[in-house]
């Protein structure tokens, strides 16, 4: 990255602890125009390889990330708080899958050949230009190469902005793909609002963002009117549906770990829970029973299992959103004792409504709320009644439970199992949960231009 001369630091703090883990220079506002003017220069040599001949020259830091994955995973874990082994699992898999995912991009952009009625015509995906990726604390490696990558091996430079909460992990893997990467092709700008701002508002030709739904509606309006193109994850509130018939032992299990793992920060959280009625009772007690294995501590800290809030905002937002819950009638069923600092009992509510906001906006916290249903078609009505769409799951009989599924408006749905697709599925959001999407070979072809040459007959 280009020094910047600077006196503001951004100071990164361990959520578990509040101890300094370190600082890195806020880049002035005023100086991102000409780091985006640095990456345009850079696009002229870096867009005219081939996607393969890209490919081949980040290629070398997969095996120096999973190499690092250790000491990457510690920074990881200090600076965000989720537990050790998530840390580095998540720096060893980006590394370890780095191979095979820049050959799957260049395959997914290599020029495609249409022949008929006397025309031969030639698809090329191009590169869009440069690729500001704006990028969430929650997973801090996963998400700045979710989005750096594709950019990258698709022949776009990239200005990475990180989140301020985690600015240290994110510089960390920028370093290390810099260390094969050409000058200017991948350079780093840190900071908050003021930062974002000006990126979104320089000379960029796509904002890749992952991000709260408030967030995104600002970026698309402040890009209108340059008509820049947009990569958009956004907030959901993903369901569960529980029907009469499930292996309520796998549901359960589905349950706990995907409200609480990560403290509940992650995209796709189970937030709302709808079971049948015959099978609530039961369930709710095998809810109960795996959220116990649910250890709260410092990640750092042996048989930690769920770590800390991120900030003191964002756990006083759930706190908010209990407290309102439970005097409107929900009922504690598992945990809700109260942790110092920014630590926070994973918690099972029951009796929750849809007059509840913790039902309807956002949580972001390790909480799962239960809610009894009658039929299947009231379980799809309640699930589809809510602005997002990003991710659903269904567990019953297989037959019912891909009905169902088939009839959720979420655009990523699990069928007895979490959410996730077979390798070279997209990752993709609905109604308000997304615009655009990323991942596979359809979402690496977001990063790029069409165009369309054809020759033959004058027809």
């Amino acid at each position: 990255m280009p020094t910047t001369t600077t006196t503001a630091q951004l100071d990164s703090f361990n959520p578990a602890t509040g101890e300094l883990v370190g600082s890195v220079p806020t880049t002035p506002a005023a100086e991102i125009p000409a780091i985006v003017a640095r990456a345009r220069e850079a696009l002229a040599s870096w867009g005219s390889m081939t996607a393969q001949q890209r490919a081949d020259i980040v290629r070398p830091a997969g095996k120096a990330l999973a190499d690092r994955a250790d000491e990457l995973g510690e920074l990881l874990t200090r600076e965000m708080g989720k537990p050790l082994a998530e840390g580095v699992g998540e720096c060893r898999g980006t590394g370890e899958g780095l191979s095979d995912e820049v050959d799957e991009i260049a395959k997914a952009v290599a020029p495609q050949r249409l022949d008929g009625d006397g025309v031969k015509t030639t698809l090329y995906h191009d590169p869009l230009g440069v690729c500001a990726a704006i990028t969430p604390w929650n997973f801090p490696l996963a998400m700045p190469h979710w989005m750096t990558l594709p950019a990258l091996v698709t022949g776009n430079t990239v200005v990475l902005k990180p989140s301020e909460q985690t600015p240290l992990i994110a510089q960390a893997y920028a370093d290390v793909l810099n260390e094969f990467l050409p000058a200017g092709v991948l350079q780093v700008v840190h900071g908050a609002d003021e930062q974002g701002k000006a990126l979104v508002a320089a000379d960029v030709d796509l904002i890749a963002f992952t991000g709260s739904k408030t967030v995104g509606q600002k970026i698309m309006q402040a890009a209108a009117g340059g008509l820049k193109r947009l990569i958009l994850e956004l907030g959901s509130k993903d369901p569960l549906i529980v029907l009469e018939g499930a292996d309520l032992d796998a549901a359960a299990a589905f349950a706990a770990r995907n409200s609480f793992r990560n403290c509940g920060q992650v995209c796709v959280s189970t937030e709302r829970i709808y079971v049948q009625d015959s099978v609530k009772d039961l369930f709710l007690a095998k809810l109960m029973e795996e959220s116990k294995a649910y250890a709260v501590g410092d990640g750092m800290s042996e048989g930690t299992v769920v770590g800390p809030m991120i900030s003191d905002e964002q756990k006083s937002h759930v706190e908010r959103q209990l407290a309102d819950a439970i005097a409107a009638g929900a009922r504690v069923a598992f945990g809700g004792d109260k942790r110092d600092g920014r630590f926070m009992s994973p918690t099972v509510l029951d009796g929750v409504t849809h007059a509840m906001d913790i039902m309807r906006t956002e949580t972001f916290g390790p909480v799962a709320c239960v809610m009894g249903i009658g039929t299947a078609d009231e379980a799809v009505a309640l699930a589809n009644d809510s602005e997002y769409g990003l991710g659903g799951v269904v567990f019953g009989p297989d037959d019912q439970a891909r009905s169902v599924a088939r009839r959720l408006n979420s655009a990523m749905v699990g069928v007895n199992r979490g959410l996730a697709g077979a390798p070279g599925s997209p990752w993709v959001g609905a109604k308000q949960s997304g615009y655009s999407y990323h991942s596979g070979p359809m979402g690496h072809r977001q990063f790029c231009q069409v165009r369309v040459v054809s020759e033959g007959d004058p027809g």
